[in-house]
């Protein structure tokens, strides 16, 4: 449970401006929708996935990291980490029984498979889409696990899209036409308290110590 006291005395150590838009973001944030990114070697990829996240609100991404283990590319992810939950695993197996156990269905996104367009996509199931390598796309593995193939309508001489671009469009599409459903799309109000909070700390230099105190003075009275 969320210390509710703890959090109205952090706000106030913030400007009415951050507030608000604590506010508005937390309205848009949901996790109907989440990302996974299959040993992206390339930093600015990985990173510039995370910063399309947060733009169209996907609150968790999930990185595998087999052969790859890399660090977030802070310039290019502009504080976006920050923002976005990031989930790690070592293994394809791994990340797939943990995204299955919490309700969503597996989506390749490939140029290679003719399953479904993305304008026929239904946004009502929750969903993960796995984005894979720079040259190889996706791994044997996840294609065979996938419940659904999603591919990108394109009409030039490329076949493929760099994968950030690919999640960008895929993810204001789907996060757009999940707005105009019925589905209970937006993050639990317990869940927009933990979050609020965590932003705080992140946005407070010296949250540690403003909590410590906290609890100081409510123990002493």
């Amino acid at each position: 449970m969320i210390d509710i006291e703890l959090l109205q005395h952090l706000e106030t150590y913030l400007t009415e401006h951050r507030r608000l838009r604590f506010d508005n973001v937390l309205q848009q944030r949901t996790k109907h929708f989440t990302v996974a990114t299959e040993d992206v070697y390339q930093l600015h990829n990985t990173s510039a996935v995370i910063r399309s996240c947060d733009v169209f609100g996907i609150q968790e991404v999930n990185i595998i990291e087999e052969r790859n283990s890399k660090r977030i590319d802070r310039e290019i992810a502009m504080g976006a980490q920050k923002w976005v939950d990031l989930n790690r695993f070592h293994s394809v197996k791994e990340c797939i029984k943990d995204l299955k156990q919490k309700g969503y269905q597996i989506v390749a996104t490939t140029p290679h498979e003719n399953d479904c367009l993305l304008h026929e996509f239904d946004v009502s199931k929750k969903a993960c889409f796995f984005f894979g390598r720079e040259t190889e796309g996706l791994s044997q593995e996840v294609l065979d696990e996938a419940d659904c193939y999603l591919k990108i309508p394109m009409s030039g001489f490329t076949e493929s899209l760099n994968i950030s671009v690919s999640a960008a469009i895929i993810l204001q599409h789907v996060t757009t036409k999940l707005k105009q459903t019925d589905i209970k799309w937006q993050l639990s109000k317990e869940e927009q308290l933990d979050l609020r909070l965590q932003w705080i700390k992140k946005t407070l230099k010296s949250s540690d110590d403003i909590v410590k105190r906290f609890y100081e003075d409510k123990n002493n009275h």
